[in-house]
């Protein structure tokens, strides 16, 4: 039985990687999904990719007109959302001496309030029961060097799970978030490979993540089978932050 049958998603950033191979998932599970990204270009070779039950809404997570424009068409399209993957972010590396007030503002932006205004103003199409689901990092929970600005605006987002929770429990709308490791994705494929070396070495399993093992995990908390599980913390990273 497909576990997202007659559900509404919507996906942000949902072009590569870990969010392609989730959309791709979700419709195999039932659901009619609406996925974002900012390239045109990208967004259309990614509807293409998933093939149907799709609807590409280009725009940036963190510009709040393009939040109202997606909500605009996920109203006139489906009228409701009931898996909210607030998957769109931004990464990058400096170190404490070499950080740029540019280096923060990019990251934050995305990362902070681009997912609070992605929640935030989904909340009149959201379900009852919907599930909403953030894509953090387990750098979150490590210290690994030049990461302090992106760890600290993943860590932001756990916070926001534990509020969020209280805030809408009276809706019944779950809150958590999923946090990857080191995945196979485009990105991690720009990493200096000395750098990817040494990430992959800490893995207990020794192999790198698939984006299909971050989707499979997002299923679980976008479906019934994680009805007693909210404003927690999945951690998807082969142990590393949990040794």
């Amino acid at each position: 039985m497909q576990k997202l049958k007659n559900r509404v998603a919507v996906i942000t950033g949902g072009t590569s990687g870990m969010a392609l191979a989730t959309a791709k998932l979700f419709v195999e599970e039932g659901a009619d999904v609406f996925i974002t990204g900012r390239r045109h270009a990208q967004l259309h070779e990614a509807v293409e990719a998933i093939g149907r039950n799709v609807i590409g809404v280009q725009g940036d997570a963190g510009n709040l007109a393009d939040l109202d424009r997606l909500y605009e068409t996920v109203n006139a399209k489906a009228g409701r959302i009931d898996v909210l993957f607030a998957s769109a972010g931004a990464a990058g590396v400096a170190p404490l001496g070499e950080i740029t007030e540019d280096h923060f503002d990019e990251i934050f932006r995305i990362n902070v309030p681009g997912t609070l205004f992605t929640v935030q103003k989904a909340l009149p199409l959201l379900s009852d029961d919907a599930s909403i689901i953030m894509t953090g990092s387990m750098l979150n929970a490590k210290g690994f060097p030049a990461t302090s600005v992106y760890s600290a605006s993943k860590a932001a987002l756990r916070s926001f799970a534990r509020t969020w929770t209280v805030d809408l429990k009276a809706r019944n709308i779950r809150v958590n978030v999923l946090s990857p490791g080191s995945i196979d994705t485009p990105l991690f494929a720009t990493v200096p490979q000395r750098v990817q070396d040494d990430f992959v070495s800490l893995i207990p399993r020794g192999t790198i993540g698939r984006p299909q093992e971050i989707a499979t995990a997002a299923l679980f908390l976008a479906c019934g089978d994680s009805s007693y599980v909210t404003g927690t913390e999945l951690f998807v990273d082969g142990g590393v932050a949990q040794i």
